[in-house]
C-alpha cells in the first residue's frame, strides 16, 4: 500500500519542525509556518510561510531541504520579509 500524499507532506512538515526548530517555538511569533493545502487532491501541497528579516536566506535554506528531500519547490515572494515556499511530492 502507498502513502497517501497528504501523509507524505505531513511526513516532510515533520521533518522541517524538527530541522529547523529554533524558528518555530511555541509561545512565540513563529518565523516559520506550515501549512498543508488539500484542495487539490492529486497534488497536495506544502506551504512554508517565512516571515522576518532573515527571510530571504531562511527561505534559501528551506528550499534546499526541500529539495534534498526530493519535494519540487516554487517560491513566491511577496515582500523582502515574506516568503511562501511551496513544495510538493510526486
Amino acid at each position: 500500500m502507498t502513502e497517501k500524499p497528504t501523509d507524505a507532506l505531513s511526513d516532510l512538515a515533520d521533518q522541517i519542525d524538527d530541522e529547523f526548530e529554533v524558528y518555530r517555538q511555541p509561545n512565540e511569533f513563529k518565523d516559520i509556518s506550515l501549512v498543508i493545502d488539500n484542495d487539490e487532491r492529486i497534488h497536495p501541497t506544502l506551504i512554508v510561510h517565512i516571515d522576518g528579516d532573515d527571510a530571504s536566506s531562511l527561505a534559501d535554506r528551506l528550499d534546499k531541504f526541500l529539495q534534498e528531500c526530493g519535494a519540487q519547490t516554487q517560491r513566491e515572494q511577496y515582500s523582502e520579509s515574506d516568503i511562501r515556499v511551496l513544495a510538493t511530492l510526486d
